[in-house]
């Protein structure tokens, strides 16, 4: 029987424990460098996929992140930081990880054979919603029985894996393989494999947002600016965007309750109220607001 790629054993691993650690950590960090070089093959995937969530969004769908284990924790940190980054609405966004968020140091491995109680987490899928699956394996029971159930549901499965055939990419309507080679240690996917996953779920969701509108120039124009850092970032977007000086940009950002598009508009001539449906009628696209303005 073929060993999957992600249990296969690294060229580099015999005698790594006996070599000095300045040689393992090299060894370590090239191996996290092959694992991101993945992304290169997979990056139309991940676009085709992000176009379609940007959809599910727009038109007011769920999107659902399933993973366990170190897959989950990648998928979490990716859906938690949505919210703050590009404003993202929180009841457009669901983390089902096996076992449930770990609150201490501890995550027990069985929770991914656990499939109980997602029939019940998971009543709600319509075809409006979609499902972004994670696992290295793309064998994981918990993310596979996640992914029948969206499929009878008619959502819109997003597949992420690291082995080539596995079950979660059949069963994907968006399938994305990132192609790792073997880890450093063994089937120790927190590795190699995790690191593309992070790599995939940034592009997903920085693709998605940047089909929403939310990206301009590079910048995140619709943040959550809830801190110190975040609200001078917004004033210095203002300032750049509309080419106003600072005093301008804190000024039209009082005017939008801190909206970073609308305060644009505002900083280049637009009353708050017609920046406001200058933007629902681009959809919240800004560079398409400022090209009805010229």
């Amino acid at each position: 029987m073929t060993s999957p790629e992600t249990e296969a054993l690294h060229r580099e691993a015999i005698g790594l424990d006996d070599r000095p650690l300045a040689e393992a950590a090299l060894i370590l960090a090239e191996g996290q460098i092959a694992a991101a070089k993945a992304l290169r093959n997979a990056s139309d995937d991940i676009a085709r996929a992000a176009d379609k969530l940007a959809a599910v969004l727009r038109s007011g769908g769920i999107i659902h992140y399933v993973a366990a284990g170190s897959s989950g924790l990648m998928a979490a940190a990716d859906a938690q930081e949505l919210g703050g980054t590009f404003s993202i609405p929180a009841e457009q966004l669901c983390i089902h990880m096996a076992g449930g968020l770990p609150t201490g140091v501890e995550m027990p491995g069985g929770t991914e054979d656990d499939t109980a109680g997602l029939e019940h987490a998971l009543a709600d899928l319509s075809r409006s919603d979609a499902v972004i699956a994670v696992s290295a394996s793309g064998t994981t029971p918990y993310t596979l029985e996640a992914v029948r159930i969206a499929r009878n549901a008619g959502a819109t499965v997003v597949g992420i894996a690291n082995n080539a055939g596995s079950a979660l990419l059949d069963l994907a309507d968006h399938p994305i393989l990132l192609a790792t080679p073997p880890e450093v240690l063994s089937g120790s996917t927190r590795m190699g494999a995790g690191t593309a996953q992070k790599i995939a779920l940034n592009m997903l969701s920085t693709l998605m947002a940047i089909r929403l509108g939310h990206v301009h120039d590079g910048m995140m124009v619709n943040l959550r600016a809830d801190n110190i850092k975040l609200r001078a970032r917004a004033a210095g977007m203002v300032a750049r965007i509309a080419g106003v000086d600072d005093a301008m940009a804190q000024a039209a950002l009082e005017d939008t309750c801190g909206s970073v598009k609308p305060a644009i508009l505002v900083a280049k001539g637009q009353l708050p109220d017609a920046a406001q449906s200058l933007l629902r009628e681009t959809e919240g696209n800004l560079r398409a607001a400022l090209a009805r303005l010229d």
